[in-house]
């Protein structure tokens, strides 16, 4: 049978949002005031490893995007992210003087950078 949902056992484990950055991210949709919204990752070409990710807020979910939800806010990501992104997951951390962010910890990354940065 032929469908356009995404066969999730072919990507295994959907990625997802640590705890720490569910909460983030419900801050910022909320600062945002449009409850619809949905977080959404994507790796596309560039950067000096080849590939870089790409995060923002979208208020569509296509019919063959993943989606995984943690703490009611949803990842989205389109397909064929989604099987680079496998098992992968979104923290936060808060860091002090040294700032906070986002960080994307990918068991699929086969290298980092050579510049010093993870998967840029």
């Amino acid at each position: 049978m032929i469908t356009n949902e995404p066969d999730i056992t072919r990507t295994g484990t959907p990625a997802s949002l640590s705890p720490a950055a569910a909460a983030k991210v419900a801050e910022l949709i909320a600062a945002e005031g449009d409850p619809s919204l949905a977080l959404r990752l994507g790796v596309r070409p560039g950067g000096c490893s080849g590939f870089q990710y790409e995060m923002y807020f979208d208020g569509q979910v296509g019919d063959t995007d993943v989606v995984s939800e943690t703490d009611g806010v949803r990842l989205v990501l389109d397909s064929q992210s989604a099987q680079m992104l496998a098992g992968a997951v979104v923290d936060y951390k808060e860091q002090g003087l040294q700032g906070s962010g986002f960080a994307i910890n990918n068991p699929n990354q086969q290298r980092g950078c050579g510049c010093g940065e993870s998967f840029c």
